[in-house]
């Protein structure tokens, strides 16, 4: 099946995936329920978060009470995520692998998230590291441009960080380690003048983006079709005149990207290998590539 990019189509998948998952999570909770034992009258519960938003809050706000707020994170998961993230989080809900055809004619392959890998692509910590709490959030809150990935922004603060609870549950990783320095992205003055854009296009030629992305940044380099990502499924570079990045195309977005790399997939991490300057003028070409003319100089 193809899907078409228009906003109207959009939004009916996510009215259908919404239903399927309510009717999925309908039927965990009624086999949850034949096994719960009565509640511990001492501890703060929630039953019903739509009926007692309230309760909600003051659970969510409770950070000694991590398993009741796991637990409306898995309520929410279950109405909102395991249509396409499943119910154990590898990725593999009934949704399936979406398709997605870009302009050009080139066809896309949209897979969700395999989320007991604890592997991540948008973080603003270095490679091999895990997503910050507030990287989760993030995502979770104005979700993923190009991916069906929604925005949680109906949700409250409270519920969304019961979903990043819950979400941290699915990879033994997250007690394992412990959280990597964050990337602090200050731009510089310069950032987007042409002298800057001139050398990131050196910057770009000497790394060997071409190869993945063109010359003209359109992904049709030499390799682009020999890249797989971590699970073995065939991805395609991004083609930058396509306009916004995923992640979002602000000159500090960029500069994470180019920092962290993009986990779990073909694009590295700069951050060893390019000086912190050089990754900024490699920021003001791809904004050229991009036309974000409201960021050149």
């Amino acid at each position: 099946m193809l899907v078409n990019k228009k906003r109207s189509l959009q939004y009916i998948f996510y009215i259908i995936t919404a239903l399927i998952s309510l009717m999925l999570f309908s039927l965990a909770s009624a086999e949850d329920a034949a096994k719960t034992t009565a509640p511990d009258a001492s501890k703060t519960t929630v039953t019903d978060a739509a009926s007692a938003p309230d309760a909600a809050k003051a659970v969510v706000q409770d950070d000694t009470n991590k398993e009741a707020q796991a637990a409306l994170g898995k309520k929410l998961f279950g109405e909102r995520c395991v249509v396409c993230h499943g119910a154990n989080g590898n990725g593999k809900g009934p949704a399936g692998v979406i398709k997605v055809m870009e302009k050009s004619g080139r066809v896309l392959d949209i897979h969700p998230r395999d989320l007991t890998s604890g592997t991540f692509k948008f973080r603003t910590v270095s490679t091999g590291c895990l997503p910050l709490d507030e990287d989760l959030l993030r995502i979770i809150t104005d979700g993923i441009a190009k991916s069906f990935m929604p925005d949680g922004k109906m949700l409250t603060l409270d519920e969304r960080k019961a979903l990043v609870t819950y979400v941290k549950t699915f990879s033994s990783r997250f007690g394992a380690e412990d959280p990597c320095k964050q990337i602090v992205a200050k731009m510089p003055r310069w950032v987007g003048s042409k002298n800057s854009v001139t050398k990131g296009e050196a910057i770009y030629k000497r790394m060997k983006c071409p190869d993945c992305h063109g010359n003209e940044g359109t992904g049709n380099g030499p390799k682009s079709n020999e890249i797989v990502d971590d699970w073995g499924n065939k991805i395609y570079p991004f083609n930058f005149r396509t306009g916004n990045l995923k992640r979002g195309s602000t000159p500090e977005n960029v500069f994470l990207t180019f920092t962290s790399g993009l986990d779990g997939s073909g694009m590295p991490s700069y951050e060893d290998s390019l000086k912190e300057d050089e990754r900024w003028n490699l920021v003001s070409f791809t904004l050229k590539l991009m036309n974000k003319t409201e960021y050149l100089k």
